[in-house]
């Protein structure tokens, strides 16, 4: 008879996403922070619709059909992000690339479930009515980030994250899922319709909705196509472990066509979301993180039943926060699983332990330790964003698009795509795709400036 390990060991070969389950997993990895945050500053920054149609256009040109690859690679592999490359029919060399994408998301995560127990703490104030009773909201956050609390909602996060992975792909993660996904899309809507509606708010919509083309500029292009690389989850090796447990029947091509619309779709009501609140309350979009945390909180706390807006937004960011650090934890635990033969449980402890471990640096960093608050220029949090998000990110995507483009011999059979969509698909991935990731490592690591 088979040992408890081995059978749990085994399970990972036989524990698939359903078709609707794998595509709503998907559509949650990527439905992150960044485009509350993110998305709106740089908008705002490069031409507003004009820079949401450049965005659109690197989304379809080269987020998708790196998005294929990487799907394509993970379920005709069966493997971890590392080891599939090799499953698919790469030398070793390739596990060694490959395993940056195991390194990428483990280094993300230790950062991200930082902010993840940000929005958790913040979504039981709002909820309590603690957030809105001292109007020095910027204090509040600064204070919150400066102290303990800062850890304890950092390991209520890891917790959770590890909570739900080690429940395995289906009764976990696609779980999970097919409950959150459907939830934030009534929070988002419910939220679009309050913005929309607030005195005001129509200016926002007309400076989301028309194009300036005059400040489309080669520098957006690059933050265009970074930011529809990492708002897809390219990269990070999540497609291509999510793509390990997709069905063979599965077709990937309409799978990848329903993850970018769902991550299209979030990109624009998010929009629709921040741009009328922004300005119907005077606030500047481009404040990264303290528009959510300290700017939006003020909105909130003068608008009619501003209590309960206020929670519900910030539960909503709490699951986009959440979906996605599920995502990035199951690359690593799946890879401990594969190269140490560990059971699931055990996995997801060690790695949500080092994921604390990694990651304490980074939530001292605001005020508590002050030694990591500057080093060079950025806090010891901003380095591991810099790290991973400007150098491995894009070298994990330029892996993916050399492999399928020029050494998979299986390209055509995994993708599953008729003879024309496959040269087009082809093409993309050798002559389109690595050239402008690589324009975008050099752009994002300060090497190349506009």
């Amino acid at each position: 008879m088979k040992s408890q390990q081995e059978l749990q060991i085994s399970s990972k070969k036989t524990d698939r996403f359903s078709s609707a389950g794998f595509i709503l997993a998907a559509i949650g990895s990527s439905v992150g922070l960044g485009n509350m945050w993110k998305f709106p500053y740089i908008t705002g920054q490069y031409g507003g619709a004009a820079f949401f149609l450049l965005f659109i256009v690197c989304l379809l040109a080269i987020g998708l059909p790196v998005l294929l690859a990487e799907l394509a690679i993970g379920r005709y592999g069966r493997g971890s992000a590392s080891t599939s490359f090799v499953k698919a029919g790469g030398g070793k060399v390739w596990a060694r690339f490959g395993l940056l994408q195991v390194l990428a998301p483990l280094m993300i995560l230790s950062f991200y479930v930082i902010v993840s127990g940000w929005t958790l703490n913040y979504a039981v104030l709002a909820f309590t009515g603690k957030l809105f009773k001292n109007q020095d909201f910027s204090g509040q956050f600064t204070g919150f980030t400066g102290g303990y609390m800062n850890v304890v909602w950092q390991i209520i996060a890891v917790v959770f994250t590890g909570w739900v992975v080690a429940k395995g792909v289906s009764k976990g993660i696609e779980r999970f899922n097919k409950i959150a996904i459907p939830g934030l899309v009534v929070l988002l809507v419910i939220l679009m319709i309050r913005s929309v509606t607030l005195p005001g708010a129509g200016a926002g919509v007309s400076f989301f909705l028309n194009p300036d083309f005059s400040k489309l500029t080669p520098e957006s292009a690059l933050v265009a196509l970074g930011h529809a690389f990492f708002s897809l989850s390219l990269g990070m090796g999540i497609l291509i472990t999510y793509g390990a447990y997709v069905d063979k029947r599965q077709s990937l091509g309409t799978a990848t066509l329903a993850i970018g619309a769902g991550d299209l779709i979030y990109a624009l009501i998010a929009g629709l979301i921040i741009f009328p609140t922004t300005f119907s309350f005077g606030i500047d979009q481009a404040q990264g993180p303290s528009l959510v945390f300290v700017a939006l909180p003020a909105a909130f706390s003068a608008m009619p039943f501003g209590t309960i807006f206020g929670g519900l937004f910030f539960v909503l960011l709490a699951i986009a926060a959440l979906t996605s650090a599920v995502s990035l934890l199951e690359v690593p635990v799946s890879f401990a699983m594969e190269r140490w033969k560990w059971t699931r449980t055990k996995s997801v402890v060690v790695i949500s332990l080092l994921v604390l471990i990694i990651g304490v640096p980074s939530a001292v960093s605001f005020g508590m330790v002050p030694g990591l608050t500057d080093l060079g220029g950025k806090s010891f949090f901003d380095w591991m964003d810099f790290i991973a998000s400007n150098i491995l990110l894009p070298l994990g995507g330029l892996t993916t698009t050399i492999f399928a483009g020029y050494y998979w011999k299986h390209a055509a059979e995994a993708a599953g795509l008729k003879s024309g969509w496959f040269k087009v698909w082809l093409f993309m991935l050798r002559y389109v795709a690595p050239v402008l990731v690589v324009l975008v490592l050099l752009h994002t690591s300060g090497i190349i400036k506009f």
